[in-house]
């Protein structure tokens, strides 16, 4: 899968719609009742890069790195702006936000994961694009400091320590994060009367 390590300038993004998308198969047995399953493990998220943009400018910037993706052709990072810290998004980062992992005195890597949590119920998704300085880590309340302690991966995702927590530990993380999308077209239409005049290009973009 082809994928550029470069993000969706964030200008543009910040006036976007989208969200997370799933996929539910509901069937209605004889008794009246339902079934319900999803084949999907985790959500899709789809956006719409179209309503950020604000100038003939942002017309430019977009079709410029339309351009340099070939279209659906190649990966990008995108910043969701309703959904990209580890924890509350009007505070910075913490190493406590998320418990990633217990330590096994063995494993050493661990992906970092952002757990979704409402009542008993939760969802951990994983997050493979963090952003570069903004990953911080500790173990069983201890902050570790990263090309001392650990290092971070931020195409995959990946923390590795140099060594291995100890047995029963906590290990825990924040960060910001971004998705990673493509272009969901292999067509941008745009017209200078008419986004003039108000209107906007559609551009979809989903996550791969």
């Amino acid at each position: 899968m082809g994928f550029h390590e470069v993000r969706f300038p964030a200008s543009l993004s910040f006036g976007a719609v989208g969200g997370p998308e799933r996929r539910t198969e509901v069937v209605t047995l004889a008794n009246g009742f339902e079934e319900r399953n999803t084949p999907w493990a985790h959500s899709k998220r789809r956006y719409d890069a179209g309503l950020g943009m604000r100038s003939l400018d942002d017309v430019e910037l977009l079709i410029a790195f339309y351009e340099a993706r070939q279209g659906q052709l190649y990966g990008f990072r995108w910043k969701d702006w309703a959904d990209y810290k580890s924890g509350k998004a009007s505070v910075a980062p913490h190493f406590e936000d998320q418990v990633i992992a217990i330590g096994d005195g063995v494993t050493a890597a661990f992906p970092l994961t952002k757990t979704y949590a409402s009542g008993t119920a939760q969802y951990v998704r994983p997050i493979t694009k963090p952003v570069a300085g903004t990953v911080v880590v500790g173990i069983q309340g201890d902050q570790q400091q990263e090309a001392i302690h650990f290092d971070v991966d931020t195409a995959t995702g990946v923390i590795t320590f140099n060594h291995p927590p100890d047995i029963g530990v906590e290990v825990t993380a924040g960060f910001e994060f971004d998705v990673p999308v493509r272009f969901d077209t292999d067509r941008i239409q745009t017209s200078v009367a008419s986004f003039q005049a108000g209107e906007v290009p559609n551009v979809p973009v989903v996550r791969i």
